[in-house]
């Protein structure tokens, strides 16, 4: 008989860091753009990932709509994701690069407490225990004036800023997890490459109206500032392609876990490019919500190895 293949120990995990490393790159990039607003650059970001899906979809044959009944589902997914991904890019650049990557990893919190809300899922007490660490995390990250005083230290610009940029980063983290409960409901009937071409293309059709309602839309006058923004839509696109990859041939728990280097790459930028050292506020934070990330993930890694188990038996 044929032999199959041996895989690469390991493989996954290392693809999971690539894409960790790409997104950090581009996300230092969006800090380095000046004069273009964040949602010019979801815009752009939006046209990177319409010109990569559409030979897909030619290829698969998949159509440009999808079945009747998901449709509705398609559209709430594409809605919310490029929400999420405008107001991130809000969130980074008002505010370090460092405390923002942070937040948006409380996502597995808020994607556990919503499925346990719309799709019936178990929601136990170490669930519980998980989202109150992310959310002392988000607090640690945010130092509120009545809790830490009216100076807030190690602030990036005005405390109304920084303030502003940790809402975007929350509201964007809970429609990024919204966007994973939609995705668990639709299952496996909707090609991944449909998925993402809804994101793209809603995405850009938000954009492209805010911007004309904001009169935000210009092309950046620097050279420098209009290849950053080349390099983000290509590195957003390869981080995108290596997680996709990592998570076909890896296992969700590991790759969950592995994710966090997402925010020891941002620490490690935000000191070596911006020049901004973090408080030992946003250590405590990163470490709170690095612990209810990983917590999370372990947990549900467990349960479904246990699940594989039974089913065996």
């Amino acid at each position: 008989g044929t032999k199959k293949k041996a895989r690469c120990p390991g493989l996954g995990l290392f693809y999971t860091i690539l894409s960790a490393f790409l997104f950090s790159v581009a996300s230092l990039l969006l800090k380095k753009i000046e004069d273009v607003h964040s949602v010019e650059v979801s815009a752009f970001r939006c046209v990177f990932q319409m010109a990569f899906v559409l030979p897909g979809l030619i290829y698969y044959k998949t159509g440009f709509l999808g079945p009747k009944g998901k449709r509705i589902f398609l559209f709430f997914r594409g809605f919310l994701g490029s929400t999420a991904m405008v107001l991130l890019y809000y969130a980074y650049q008002v505010m370090p690069l460092a405390d923002a990557t942070v937040i948006t990893f409380t996502s597995p919190v808020f994607t556990s407490l919503l499925a346990w809300i719309f799709l019936k899922e178990k929601y136990s007490l170490w669930d519980l225990l998980f989202t109150l660490f992310a959310v002392t995390g988000v607090i640690l990250i945010a130092r509120p004036p009545f809790l830490f005083g009216s100076h807030g230290t190690g602030i990036e610009g005005s405390y109304s800023d920084h303030l502003k940029g940790t809402i975007a980063a929350i509201a964007s983290t809970i429609s990024a997890a919204s966007t994973i409960v939609i995705l668990r409901k639709v299952g496996k009937s909707v090609h991944y490459f449909l998925s993402i071409w809804y994101y793209a293309v809603i995405g850009l059709i938000g954009c492209v109206i805010a911007l004309f309602v904001l009169n935000e839309w210009r092309l950046p006058h620097c050279g420098r500032d209009r290849i950053f923004l080349l390099l983000i839509g290509l590195l957003g696109l390869g981080g995108q392609i290596f997680l996709t990859k990592a998570l076909q041939i890896e296992k969700a728990g590991p790759v969950s876990i592995m994710r966090t280097m997402d925010v020891v790459f941002a620490f490690i930028l935000q000191v070596l490019f911006l020049n901004h050292l973090p408080t030992w506020w946003t250590v405590g934070g990163a470490l709170c919500v690095v612990a209810s990330s990983c917590g999370t993930a372990i947990r549900k890694w467990r349960h479904s190895v246990k699940k594989a188990k039974q089913r065996e038996i």
